[in-house]
């Protein structure tokens, strides 16, 4: 059963309050004062309330709706996994009395993953609408002003090479049809493990790769012939494995080994094709030279996972998704947005002022990006919706009208502001971990990065707002609700 809050104190919060009331941190006051807001506990509840049919009435009593909202703030404010989360919130008195876990039991990280979960992520973008919300209530923002700029969030994926995309196609494969062969009577295709061929092939390759000559290279080639056949055939056997369980030849010895048996037919259902595109990829590349294979994945795990050039020095291949980041004053952010396909910067800033309008009423006063938003058109379609001031470089121009524009002192002020986000992406990168995602999936990435925003949004607001008093909170203030 889903409940709003707990509803019954025990002495042991109160004793907890009275001893850590003046040890909070100064951003946890006001986070504190804003995650008690109606609407967004009722957003999380609706949430939580609908994983089950009567869970809003039966069974028995689950973490309370603002427990599990602050445990996951809490979790990407501090950048933490699950497990750290858990023993931190148990062993800390001052986040037990953040979290509203006071003296009762913190949920194990297995449970707070599928809580996790069930946030998904449309809700974790709706939670995030309403904390822009409540800044505006306050005036911590207005928006007169908004800057944007992308970037990307990488997948939990290793450095994609053919061979290490074949390696572990074989090996999983493999794995899922020794299972299914455990469970099942000797019947239909045998089971025969490729995976000590695979990874002789993996090593002749790595050391062909390290010569530079031609030799080697014509060798590296033909293990990688041999490696693509030897993926080829466990293909072939995991099709047969697959056809055999739909057919009814391959049967399962116990009756409790059919859940089992079905689950990593699934599996090797869904893998199956991926392997194929690998191989059909790998071939491209070697017999064709050609690197940019029609339906190229580059994880056979987040096979939705894009390979982004943004043209940076140190990085110049990434492996994620490209993400939007706006924002108004104080450094809050006040939309984000995760791609499925990488469009182009230029083609996101009227979307983008359409949501600021959405969201405050109006159109900002000023606009400012790079240069990698710049058009003519995005220009005239900004001073057409009512902007006073845009301020996007164009690097590329031989107007002298143009080059005496970016040079007003206006227009070079607002290029200072602009460099904001910058450090906005930095710091949500070190701080909240969006240099790489944990989560699994598109929906994953999404909940991931909403989460991160909306921590970072969280401390920026709290900043931005009176600190109260800091009390020492006495046993008698605490059950009298002050």
């Amino acid at each position: 059963m889903i409940e709003l809050c707990r509803r019954q104190l025990s002495f042991g919060d109160g004793l907890i309050a009275e001893e850590v009331g003046d040890l909070w941190e100064d951003w946890m006051r006001n986070v504190d004062s804003v995650l008690e807001d109606a609407l967004l506990l009722d957003m999380a509840y609706a949430a939580l309330a609908s994983r089950w049919t009567h869970s809003r009435t039966r069974g028995r009593k689950g973490t309370p709706v603002d427990v599990v909202i602050r445990l996951l703030i809490l979790k990407h404010i501090r950048n933490w996994s699950y497990a750290v989360l858990e023993r931190e919130v148990r062993s800390n008195l001052v986040y037990r009395q953040f979290t509203r876990v006071g003296a009762a039991k913190v949920p194990d990280a297995k449970t707070l993953g599928k809580l996790g979960i069930a946030m998904g992520p449309g809700i974790i973008e709706q939670i995030h609408q309403r904390v822009v919300a409540i800044a505006q209530e306050h005036g911590v923002i207005s928006g007169r002003k908004m800057r944007v700029d992308t970037t990307v969030v990488e997948a939990n994926i290793h450095y994609p090479t053919d061979a290490s995309l074949l390696g572990d196609g074989v090996r999983v494969l493999t794995r899922a049809m020794k299972r299914i062969a455990e469970r099942t009577i000797l019947s239909g295709a045998t089971f025969r493990d490729r995976t000590r061929s695979t990874r002789r092939c993996l090593i002749q390759i790595g050391r062909a790769s390290r010569s530079r000559g031609d030799q080697g290279r014509q060798r590296m080639f033909q293990c990688y012939r041999r490696l693509t056949a030897i993926a080829q055939r466990v293909v072939g056997q995991a099709s047969r494995f697959v056809r055999e369980l739909v057919d009814g030849i391959k049967r399962c010895k116990r009756r409790h080994h059919h859940k089992a048996v079905e689950r990593q037919r699934k599996y090797l259902e869904s893998m199956v094709p991926r392997v194929q595109q690998v191989i059909r990829q790998t071939r491209e590349r070697i017999d064709e030279g050609n690197t940019h294979a029609p339906g190229k994945i580059v994880s056979l795990f987040e096979p939705q996972t894009e390979v982004i050039r943004k043209g940076k020095a140190g990085k110049p291949t990434e492996f994620g998704k490209m993400i939007k980041l706006q924002e108004a004053e104080r450094q809050v952010v006040t939309h984000y947005e995760v791609y499925d396909k990488r469009p182009s910067d230029s083609e996101l800033l009227i979307p983008s002022l359409e949501v600021h309008e959405q969201q405050f009423g109006h159109v900002p006063r000023l606009v400012t990006a790079d240069a990698g938003f710049f058009s003519a058109r995005n220009e005239v379609s900004a001073y057409a919706r009512g902007v006073k001031r845009v301020a996007i470089p164009n690097l590329a121009t031989k107007s002298a009208e143009r080059k005496v524009l970016q040079k007003k002192p206006w227009f070079r002020t607002a290029m200072k502001w602009r460099t904001g986000c910058e450090g906005r992406i930095s710091l949500l990168k070190r701080r909240h971990g969006l240099n790489r995602c944990r989560y699994k999936g598109t929906a994953g990435m999404r909940r991931w990065v909403g989460l991160g925003v909306i921590a970072d949004n969280l401390i920026n607001i709290a900043n931005a707002m009176p600190i109260p008093a800091q009390g020492r909170q006495t046993l008698a203030d605490f059950c009298a609700g002050k």
